[in-house]
């Protein structure tokens, strides 16, 4: 254990005082991260050892995910975000459905051993983007708001609407919590958890910054205790929201967007370190991916396992995006940006754990393949993300110097 602590907490340490470097590099975040898991764990070095099982690694992720959501919608800018919601509508409406759907195409070509309900699982797991792995993109000044701002808000929403409809078809797949039809459940989940979701994070968001805003006013808070407020608003959204039968997720993200509206004069104070703390425990969740998950997965690698998790990253995202955005006031290699930047990260992990659990006859081709996805997504993502940034830049400032 202590071992463990200290490999780290020192790599911990020496990340955060290079990261501004490395985040002008073609390696930064979760590439470093998985990267430095694979050489100290198992199948490298051997110094790391990970005894976390399945449950805590995925309570791990959830957590960081839902800390991430929260705090990146608090940092949205509702003005922008009015003006252009109809892009990350499109998205979300007609993207995201063409996307599973597309996934289950390719699904159904390429693995002849699952049934058809366990790859419309796997299309589904590997439908929403992840928005701690797309913070690189979302958070640079330099990409136009109204595109900073439609990935942020797809990445927030589309983890919790594949919630309902994975549930929906994991149900169908164990032929068990399926009683008045097809229709009727996928009613019932999405009302449930979107619904429940959303209202757990209304109502404890206007709770939580009605209170912090009449004791900041007071000068009640100390600098010390300042650091938790957000975190710890967080952790209740999701947990009461998952409590209740709804979506965490939903309830972080709704809460995260209306706790930036209402508590505008202390946001940045009160999100800093709730960032800082997102970011370590990504940081972590990473590591141990790449420790335990990714070199034990490697061996197990196919064709076909790599061709579709190829596909899952550029055509069965990217042209679901390309129609859905089709009309708009975007040029095609903006719609080619959005349409990329779609990385897979810690939603499909939650979610590969989900299907784990369930024992499925195809569970090991379907989490293999997962887990070949989003190491790509890691890499792929990772590594392009500056250059087609700063590229994407140079192309709006040539056409408009103003910019």
């Amino acid at each position: 254990m202590f071992q463990n602590l200290i490999i780290i907490a020192a790599f911990v340490f020496i990340y955060s005082i290079i990261s501004g470097k490395l985040d002008r590099t073609l390696l930064n975040g979760a590439v470093i991260f998985t990267l430095f898991g694979f050489a100290v764990g198992p199948f490298g070095l051997g110094w790391l050892h990970i005894n976390m099982d399945v449950e805590g690694f995925s309570f791990l992720a959830e957590i960081t995910l839902a800390l991430v959501l929260f705090t990146d919608a608090s940092n949205s800018d509702l003005g922008v975000l009015k003006k252009s919601f109809h892009i990350p509508q499109r998205l979300l409406l007609i993207g995201l459905p063409l996307t599973i759907l597309l996934g289950f195409g390719a699904g159904w070509l390429l693995f002849g051993g699952l049934s058809l309900i366990e790859i419309a699982i796997l299309a589904t797991m590997l439908a929403p983007t992840d928005a701690a792995l797309g913070k690189a993109v979302v958070s640079d000044k330099t990409v136009p708001s109204n595109i900073r701002q439609s990935l942020n808000v797809e990445s927030g929403l589309n983890d919790g609407i594949c919630v309902p409809i994975l549930f929906i078809f994991l149900a169908f797949a164990t032929e068990a919590d399926v009683q008045g039809g097809a229709a009727s459940l996928a009613l019932k989940l999405v009302a449930e958890q979107i619904g429940i979701g959303a209202a757990v994070g209304i109502g404890v968001t206007i709770i939580g910054s009605m209170l912090l805003k009449m004791v900041a006013d007071r000068g009640y808070v100390t600098e010390t205790w300042r650091q938790l407020p957000i975190i710890a608003l967080a952790t209740v959204c999701y947990v009461l929201a998952q409590t209740l039968g709804g979506s965490g997720f939903i309830a972080c993200f709704v809460g995260g967007l209306l706790f930036g509206w209402l508590v505008k004069n202390h946001k940045e104070e009160l999100l800093l370190a709730a960032e800082g703390t997102g970011d370590t425990l990504g940081l972590i969740t990473w590591v141990i991916f790449g420790a335990a998950v990714v070199g034990k997965s490697l061996g197990s690698l196919t064709w076909e396992v790599i061709l579709y998790s190829l596909l899952s990253l550029t055509v069965v995202r990217m042209l679901p995006v390309l129609l859905a955005l089709t009309g708009m006031r975007l040029r095609t290699d903006e719609k080619l940006f959005i349409g990329w930047f779609g990385p897979r990260g810690l939603a499909s992990i939650v979610f590969g754990v989900i299907v784990l659990d369930r024992h499925l006859p195809g569970g090991s081709i379907i989490t293999i393949t997962v887990v070949c996805t989003i190491l790509m997504s890691v890499v792929a993502h990772g590594i392009s993300a500056n250059p087609l940034v700063a590229l994407l830049s140079k192309r709006l400032k040539k056409e408009n110097p103003k910019v």
